[in-house]
C-alpha cells in the first residue's frame, strides 16, 4: 500500500490559501459602500418638496436638488457599483 504524502505549509502560505477564496478585495467592499453611500444621499436629497395642502400646488419640487443633483448622484451610485463589482482582485 502506498501512502500518501501530505504537505504541511506555513502559516503565510496559509493565509494566502484563504484569501484567495474570496471574490472581492477590500477595494471592491469599499467601492461598494462608497455607492451605496451615493445612492443613499442621492435618494435623500429627492425627498419632500411636497405642499402641505393638497389642494395647493408647490413649486418645490422643481428645485435643482430634486431635478438635477439627486439623479445624477444616483446614477453615479449606479456607476460605481458596477464598477465595484467587475473590478478584478490582482493575485
Amino acid at each position: 500500500m502506498l501512502k500518501k504524502e501530505i504537505k504541511k505549509t506555513s502559516p503565510e502560505a496559509q493565509d494566502n490559501l484563504t484569501e484567495s477564496n474570496f471574490a472581492f478585495g477590500k477595494l471592491n467592499y469599499s467601492l461598494m459602500l462608497a455607492g451605496v453611500v451615493l445612492l443613499v444621499l442621492g435618494y435623500i436629497l429627492m425627498i419632500g418638496g411636497g405642499s402641505k395642502d393638497p389642494n395647493v400646488f408647490s413649486q418645490e419640487i422643481f428645485s435643482f436638488q430634486r431635478m438635477t443633483l439627486a439623479p445624477i448622484l444616483i446614477i453615479a451610485g449606479f456607476v460605481v457599483e458596477v464598477f465595484a463589482i467587475m473590478w478584478k482582485v490582482k493575485d
